[in-house]
């Protein structure tokens, strides 16, 4: 991976950051010069984390990390929806890991097992893979779910939606459900994104518990449809109040 094991992502006192997910170089240009701090690479068409190709991916690292103040700009990407199977959500965290990106998120979908894909992905975290969880707001996990993440060496944990439905993440967390979230991960050391079919309108309620990043796509977009173009003055509009 491109960061040394001892470098951190952010600060331990931050200013939250504005992730944007992109599907393609001229995307991923927009995004940064409209000031996002994370270059998220997606693909909306293929659900909540859809996974882009493995060569596009690479191209648009390659894009993030030769522009202007690339030094501080960070780039993540999604494995796809995938089932929680330890050896199947192996094979794409290695492949992901050729492409040099910052960041892998993986969706923690339902399942009666998290613990043997948590063990499977111990030894990768020790390689200095850098995982964030993604929690959705309509699954209800296990109340120790957190401090296990935490124990098998993910950085962070970010809580999204999976239902593309017109609902947002404050549909389903209250600003009480929400801070409570936000200390169980800061008091890991953990850090915290917030996402989840997020408009503009929605910025200072989720900025309120302090994140240490807000993500946005579809609100972002043409629209406010996550399969159309970015709009560069939505993302401008958000750089302003996040």
């Amino acid at each position: 991976m491109s960061l040394s094991l001892n470098q951190p992502i952010l600060p331990k006192v931050h200013k939250t950051q504005l992730l944007i997910s992109v599907t393609s170089i001229e995307e991923a240009q927009i995004a940064l010069e409209n000031g996002a701090d994370i270059i998220d690479l997606k693909e909306p068409a293929a659900g909540a984390l859809g996974a882009l190709p493995i060569e596009q991916i690479k191209a648009i690292v390659a894009y993030v990390k030769s522009a202007k103040d690339a030094d501080v700009k960070l780039t993540s990407a999604t494995i796809g929806d995938l089932p929680m199977q330890p050896e199947l959500l192996l094979s794409h965290i290695a492949q992901l890991s050729t492409t040099d990106v910052d960041i892998i998120k993986i969706g923690f979908f339902e399942t009666d097992d998290y613990q043997s894909c948590l063990d499977a992905l111990k030894p990768i975290v020790q390689t200095g893979t850098r995982l964030i969880a993604v929690l959705f707001a309509e699954t209800t996990y296990p109340n120790d779910l957190i401090v296990d993440i935490k124990a098998a060496g993910f950085i962070g944990v970010m809580l999204d939606t999976a239902n593309k439905n017109g609902l947002t993440l404050l549909d389903y967390y209250s600003i009480e459900k929400r801070s409570e979230f936000a200390e169980n991960v800061f008091k890991l050391g953990m850090q915290l994104g917030l996402a989840g079919s997020l408009k503009i309108q929605h910025v200072d309620l989720i900025k309120d518990v302090n994140p240490s990043y807000i993500g946005f796509r579809g609100g972002v977009c043409d629209g406010n449809q996550r399969q159309l173009a970015l709009d560069a003055a939505k993302i401008k509009s958000v750089r302003k109040i996040v």
